[in-house]
Order: C-alpha cells, then sequence, then structure tokens
C-alpha cells in the first residue's frame, strides 16, 4: 500500500489555493493563514468562489479512537469538505479504480469530495477534531454503504 500523502501547508499564505489530486474531481483547498502575535488565523468564504459548494449541513467527528475507523461509505449526491481542525487524522478516497490517503493535520487545510468517491478517515490523534461539510441535509438514502455495490454503481454511471 502507497504511504499517505502528507499535504504541506504553511503560515504565510495570502490567498487560496487549489490543487488537483490524481482521483477525478478530488481536491485539496489550502486556504490562507494569517500568523500574528495574537496568534494565528485560518479562513474561507462560504458560498464565493473560494469554496467548492455551498453547504447544507456540517458535523464534527471527534473523540475517535485511533484503531476505529469512520466514514467508509460514498454518497449519490452529496458532496464532502473535510476540514481536520484540531490534531490529525487519515482520509482514504477511493474512486472505484484509485485509491489515495491524504493526512489531515493541518486547519488551514481542506479535502473536496465530490459525489461517487468512496471516504474513509481513520488513524485518529487522540486530540482529533474532523469539521465536515455537506451540500446536502442528512439523506439516509444518498448514502452506499457496501463498496461492491459503490464499485457496481461507478461502473454503471461509466456506461
Amino acid at each position: 500500500m502507497q504511504q499517505p500523502i502528507k499535504i504541506d501547508a504553511g503560515p504565510g499564505s495570502k490567498s487560496l489555493e487549489v490543487s488537483p489530486t490524481d482521483l477525478p474531481g478530488v481536491e485539496i483547498y489550502r486556504f490562507p493563514w494569517i500568523r500574528e502575535a495574537r496568534g494565528d488565523l485560518t479562513v474561507g468564504e462560504l458560498g464565493q468562489a473560494n469554496f467548492p459548494f455551498q453547504p447544507k449541513r456540517y458535523f464534527i467527528v471527534f473523540g475517535v479512537p485511533s484503531d476505529v475507523s469512520r466514514g467508509e461509505h460514498a454518497h449519490k449526491r452529496c458532496h464532502q469538505f473535510l476540514i481536520c481542525v484540531q490534531g490529525r487524522c487519515n482520509a482514504m478516497v477511493d474512486d472505484g479504480a484509485t485509491r489515495r490517503e491524504f493526512v489531515l493535520e493541518n486547519p488551514s487545510v481542506g479535502l473536496y469530495l465530490p459525489p461517487m468517491i468512496w471516504g474513509t478517515q481513520h488513524s485518529y490523534s487522540k486530540d482529533a477534531a474532523l469539521l465536515v461539510f455537506a451540500s446536502e441535509a442528512y439523506d439516509p438514502d444518498d448514502y452506499i454503504r457496501d463498496y461492491d455495490a459503490f464499485r457496481s454503481a461507478v461502473r454503471a454511471e461509466a456506461r
């Protein structure tokens, strides 16, 4: 298995940077990081050109034991945007053919997952807090929770 990809980010960035990955639609967002004597700040404007969709919901995953995985599903319609605002966790993303793993450990970095991307988060640090923005309200029918069913849906979509 490939080593997880560490996403570099550093203080001093004054503007948003968006980098594609080799998975269709999956992108890395590096938000401005402002360092001041009073403390650091990172900012992104929702609904603006520097965010991939208008969120309708958010949730925060925290208190996850390091040996437990979260996610393990894809969405049919929902877009998601992951930011580890404290601590660190790994995010594995998969389009049915290619699988990549990213280390999320910086609150100025976000990982965008479009619909029909399988996502699993794991290896949470004890203090990790993963903030997830979602484009849709919760809908249990939007989830694909079986990996084989996901791969079948991806193949059907490609036809």
